[in-house]
């Protein structure tokens, strides 16, 4: 896939001297859900607000489906939807002419079946005539998606997108997110749930302390830094392991009786250790696996969770 936006060597320090960004370099693809993972002041927000043109950057530069932010700000700021993490809207204004007042504000022609359209997608149609104030907080959320869709850009930033809405809301999030990404819109997100990040993205980055340590394909990720563990749960277990069980390098379990070896996806010898159990005379209650989580992974890049 061809690069939508491309970020090179963008850096912000701010006023108080904090260096939000340190030389950060990113390519996103078109098409694709990039999921972009820090602990809190890491600099996700200030990294989207410079893309999106809420903060000025200091070097560097940034474009977005070819155009610079600076000196063509209006061409790249039309290609881009964000939706914010606080939930602000127009209390009283209705659904229908707020989404409608964000189309005009990009300079687009009104086009009600496209508003109609972005209203069904996101089981708003129904609420188009009430006023903001009304909705409830995940119906709130739903309309920041419509606004942010109602000029119908390339890039959609979705900014903590089910912070504070119930699990079944988030779950038609997460549809609708893929929905998107079919018509051929490019999706980022930055999530506090891992698992969300887990369950969409076909990238992941993560950036910690002003940069970007690691961008990779998910499935890449989870097969290069996941790890797997068998776990062993004997009949009986020996007061010290058998010479012949070292070089497994196994270690003790969370309950007594178990043992656990940790293995990557590529390489493995559970054949070669089972065989040797048998020899050693210890007999094999139970077997289990488990696979680490996006969540571990990422623990271990930053030291620390999000």
């Amino acid at each position: 896939m061809d690069p939508i936006l491309t970020v090179s060597g963008l850096t912000k320090t701010y006023a108080s001297g904090f260096q939000a960004l340190k030389g950060v370099d990113l390519t996103i693809r078109a098409g694709e859900i990039f999921a972009l993972l820090g602990p809190n002041g890491a600099g996700k927000t200030t990294l989207i607000s410079i893309i999106c043109g809420l903060v000025n950057p200091g070097e560097g530069s940034v474009t977005v489906g070819g155009y610079d932010i600076i000196r063509n700000y209006r061409q790249a700021r039309s290609l881009i939807g964000l939706v914010p993490q606080e939930l602000t809207t127009d209390a009283f204004e209705t659904v229908w002419n707020t989404v409608s007042f964000s189309r005009g504000l990009f300079g687009k022609k009104p086009d009600p079946d496209h508003i109609e359209r972005v209203l069904k997608s996101l089981s708003l149609w129904s609420k188009k005539d009430n006023r903001l104030i009304t909705l409830s907080g995940g119906m709130k959320r739903r309309v920041l998606i419509a606004k942010a869709l109602s000029h119908e850009p390339r890039i959609l930033f979705l900014d903590e997108p089910t912070a504070g809405v119930d699990v079944s809301l988030r779950q038609d999030m997460w549809a609708m997110v893929r929905d998107l990404r079919a018509t051929g819109v490019t999706v980022i997100l930055t999530t506090h749930y891992i698992e969300e990040a887990e369950e969409m993205a076909d990238r992941i980055g993560v950036i910690d302390q002003g940069q970007i340590i690691l961008v990779q394909e998910k499935r890449e990720l989870m097969k290069t830094l996941g790890k797997k563990e068998l776990i062993l749960m004997l009949e009986t277990v020996p007061q010290e392991l058998p010479q012949e069980l070292a070089g497994f390098r196994l270690r003790a379990g969370e309950q007594p009786g178990e043992l656990v070896y940790t293995y990557d996806s590529g390489h493995n010898d559970i054949p070669a250790l089972l065989a040797a159990l048998e020899r050693c005379g210890l007999k094999l209650r139970d077997l289990q696996t488990q696979q680490s989580t996006l969540e571990d992974i990422f623990v271990t890049l930053v030291g620390r969770k999000t």
